[in-house]
């Protein structure tokens, strides 16, 4: 039995050992399987299960790595001998599908319902695809992954709305080759808003996905205009030259002939420089040829903007502002007309400067290039260039090693400041034409000598020269020429040549500080003290006489009048230079000013130091002089600051008469030479302006009425709600992070438990007066006073927000003397999530409107939008 038994089980090995071979020999008559190019890595949160048919089941959370291959998903089926996956999410108990999968490949993520995946041949089959590619989102009801990670899709939709499993809007595509971060190309495609089709579609069409810095078309917007007739405008292309260079060039043209090129560069480099450059031209067309009112206009605009980073040079700098164009640009161009700031304003002013400092030397030049226009009346004033060359104080008899006390020649000191110009005023069609020998130029010399001392403690006194010179290359001799065809008899002839003119004045100064303390008895607890400083200054100028014939700076000619009489005229060569020239007669002059400060101190717990520093009177002064030659006093000039607050400070500068009207022979009302204190009366009050502006929002009442505890206490509560509802956030973050859907703000609520109410609004007030003489009334002969005129006008801007997503903002303003509405806007914009509308209302001279509603994605902003407004032919009125 034994033996049999180990026949048998000899028998039994043997059949064993017979079937192994056959299976070997049958393994090796059969193709061998490709192995994978790397492992394959799998987990699962909940379990993993393996059958015997050679598949993986993999549940909660499943997570499956490939080389750079990731998919997640609920469920997840793997074949351990195709290397095929097949991949799905769960329902939860309310029917909602949980743990999609996700795939990734590289960076591109893709969401779907269900997907089938091979990882040898990198292909597969997905359901209910959703990618994101670029600013918006591509999904389809079935699409297969190529081999080079392009996707093929079927009854497709491509969206910029983030709530893509609904969107607002989308393209339907009937059939589309997504490449990631690439482009998508795509067959027929309709537009749908609101799962509405409309009548808008596309044969094909194309979108480019580059997450770099690239070139590309712009595409252009359409309308009409009644001048010029139908346009397309700002379309171009961009040119991505480098990371610190751009270059943008745009063009326009009308179907009347009209048409535009514009040219537009950012430049950026880290640590050195930044700056925009923008050119344009127009050729604007109007009328019909061979009619009266046809004609064509050529403008031009430039503007130059340049900043020199602080750390690029510390002793040198260079910056430029240029806002250059010709006097009709503004009127020819339609982003002019339809921006009231642009169309109502008429000065332009353009700068470029350079400085450069010598710190060893003390030594600092700078230059600078000015350009102001008028437009209004064709008019530009040129400088080019300007250049101010200033040398810090020195003392040049100081040693340079003292000792003892310091001697007083060791407190002279000297300044010199030098400065060149060269300009002209002229129309703007003609500053080219000009010859540069009719443009005013010359060069100035200024060097101070002063020194500082002291008498009996108290008393400052400062002497010093002044010293001035003035180059110039011409000055204009006068002769008496009369002509029959002309009014003008003066005959003017200009001799070029080298021209030094100079003066000179000598001042003493003296001042001292007054200090005056008061404690008051009322407060005692606060220990109020009072501080007044009086600083009294008495100044003292003289001025010789340069009119005398030996400096050759006045000249006269003769000519004979109606009545036979010889008459002599005087004039100074150098009328209408750059720097002038000097005074003619001797000057003394004595100057009386006073300066007045009050402040006081109390006890505060809020401050560190233990008291707060208020100040009653930032300044209280006055000042007047006394021509001592002429024995004539000047008009007595003060002026008040009071920091009323610490954003706000109150100034006013205040002018009197100081000698009365009186009537000439004729009956008219001149200035006489009795004062008005010989009157008894004090000076004539001549003209007062001003201006405040505050801002009002929603925190204004609260800090007035003291609703600091309230707010404090809704903070503390909005502060445990949020605590409170962490983890329920997180929860619903977790169970959406499938699905971008739409931002919301939680509701708040007050310290009540009532919905919160908010209305966020601003409103900025800006009132500014004149208060002068009104010398076109009659004068009250009784107190020889013309009547004031007050001229004020009030401007107000704002905004406020009627909802989350609703945005007005509005400026105006009143004029009190003409007692009419300034011009008027109002902007209303309109956030629809994937969409945004505004509405721009102009009121006032230049009456317009405009409307606009295009989508959000700067992908297709310019592409799908809808703009209408008013005519700017009938609507816009010019000088």
């Amino acid at each position: 039995m034994r033996g049999g038994e180990k026949t048998d089980s000899l028998h039994r090995d043997s059949v064993a050992l017979d079937s192994l071979g056959m299976d070997s020999l049958a393994v090796d008559t059969t193709k061998k399987k490709e192995p994978l190019d790397a492992p394959v890595i799998y987990e699962a949160s909940d379990s993993i299960v393996f059958t015997k048919d050679g598949y993986a089941h993999l549940y909660g959370e499943g997570k499956v790595n490939y080389q750079n291959i990731e998919l997640t998903s609920a469920v997840i089926t793997m074949n351990m001998d195709s290397s095929t996956v097949f991949a799905k999410g769960v329902a939860d108990t309310t029917g909602v599908e949980m743990g999609t999968p996700i795939f990734k490949d590289g960076e591109t993520p893709y969401e779907s319902k269900i997907m089938r995946y091979n990882f040898k041949t990198k292909k597969g089959f997905i359901n209910n695809i959703v990618t994101q590619q670029g600013e918006g989102y591509v999904t389809s009801e079935e699409g297969k992954k190529g081999a080079d990670d392009e996707i093929y899709m079927r009854h497709g939709k491509y969206t910029t709305c983030d709530n893509h499993e609904h969107p607002h809007f989308y393209l339907r595509l009937s059939m589309a080759k997504v490449r990631p971060k690439k482009n998508v190309v795509f067959g027929p495609a309709q537009l749908v808003v609101e799962d509405v089709p409309l009548p808008i579609a596309v044969p094909f069409g194309f979108f480019p996905f580059n997450s770099s810095y690239s070139s590309g078309f712009i595409m252009p917007t359409y309308g009409d205009e009644m001048n010029r007739g139908f346009y397309l405008r700002d379309g171009g292309y961009y040119f991505a030259i480098s990371d610190q260079m751009d270059l943008k060039v745009l063009g326009e043209i009308f179907t009347k002939g009209s048409w535009g090129l514009s040219a537009a560069s950012n430049y950026n480099k880290r640590y050195k420089f930044s700056g925009s450059f923008n050119a344009s031209y127009l050729v604007t067309k109007t009328g019909e040829k061979n009619m009266p009112d046809y004609s064509v206009s050529k403008d031009f605009r430039i503007q130059w903007s340049h900043r020199q980073d602080a750390k690029a040079n510390p002793n040198s700098s260079f910056s430029a502002s240029v806002n250059f164009a010709t006097s009709s640009y503004d009127r020819s161009s339609l982003s002019s007309l339809y921006n009231p700031q642009q169309y109502s304003q008429n000065t332009k002013a353009s700068s470029v400067s350079y400085s450069r400092n010598f710190p060893e030397i003390g030594l600092n030049i700078s230059s600078t290039f000015n350009i102001t226009q008028n437009t209004r009346y064709s008019s530009l004033s040129m400088t080019l260039p300007d250049v101010n060359i200033s040398l810090n104080r020195i003392y040049p008899f100081k040693r340079k090693k003292s000792v003892g006390d310091e001697r007083w020649y060791e407190k002279i000191s000297l300044q010199y400041t030098g400065s060149i110009t060269n300009s002209i005023s002229t129309k703007d069609n003609l500053l080219f034409k000009t010859p540069l020998t009719q443009w005013e130029n010359g060069m100035q010399h200024k060097i101070p000598v002063s020194a500082t001392f002291n008498l009996f403690k108290y008393i400052n006194i400062v002497p010093s020269f002044n010293y001035t010179e003035r180059w110039y290359l011409r000055k204009v001799k006068q002769s008496y020429a009369p002509s029959p065809a002309s009014t003008d008899h003066v005959k003017r002839d200009t001799i070029n040549g080298f021209n030094r003119l100079y003066d000179y004045n000598l001042s003493l100064q003296m001042n001292t500080k007054l200090y005056g303390m008061y404690k008051p008895l009322f407060m005692k607890s606060k220990e109020l003290q009072i501080r007044h400083v009086f600083t009294p200054t008495v100044s003292y100028t003289y001025t010789p006489d340069f009119g005398k014939s030996r400096y050759g700076y006045y000249d006269t000619y003769t000519y004979t009048d109606e009545d036979g009489e010889v008459r002599t005229v005087e004039y100074s060569p150098y009328e209408g230079a750059v720097y002038g020239y000097p005074g003619k007669g001797m000057s003394q002059n004595i100057s009386f000013s006073v300066d007045n400060n009050i402040e006081m101190k109390m006890k505060s717990d809020k401050d560190t130091t233990g008291y707060k520093k208020i100040s009653l009177i930032d300044q209280l002064g006055a000042s007047l002089s006394y021509d001592v030659a002429n024995k004539r006093w000047s008009d007595l000039s003060m002026n008040l600051r009071l920091k009323l607050t610490k954003s706000y400070t109150f100034n006013m500068n205040a002018s009197f008469a100081t000698y009365a009207y009186e009537f000439d022979e004729n009956g008219n009302v001149v200035v006489g030479d009795r004062t008005e204190w010989s009157y008894g009366r004090f000076g004539r009050f001549q003209r007062y302006s001003g201006s405040f502006s505050y801002t009002l929002n929603n925190d204004t009442f609260k800090k007035l009425f003291g609703k600091k505890e309230e707010d404090e206490k809704n903070k503390d509560n909005k502060g445990k709600e949020e605590n409170e509802d962490e983890e329920t956030d997180e929860e619903t973050e977790e169970q959406n992070n499938n699905s971008n859907m739409r931002k919301t703000e939680k509701a708040s609520v007050d310290s009540d438990g009532y919905l919160a109410f908010k209305f966020p609004w601003s409103v900025s007030l800006s009132y500014s007066y004149s208060i002068r003489e009104d010398r076109s009334k009659d004068i009250n002969i009784k107190t020889m006073r013309y009547p004031y005129s007050l001229t004020h006008s009030l401007n107000v801007s704002g905004n406020f927000k009627i909802g989350s997503r609703w945005n007005m903002t509005y400026s105006t303003g009143y004029d009190f003397t003409s007692k009419e509405m300034s011009m008027t806007t109002l902007n209303i914009t309109r956030d629809l999530h994937c969409f945004n509308m505004s509405c721009g209302l102009v009121f006032g001279p230049f009456t317009s409107y405009n409307f606009s509603i295009r989508a959000n994605s700067s992908m297709l902003t310019d592409a799908l939008k809808w703009d209408q407004r008013s005519n700017t032919g009938s609507a816009v009125t010019w000088y």
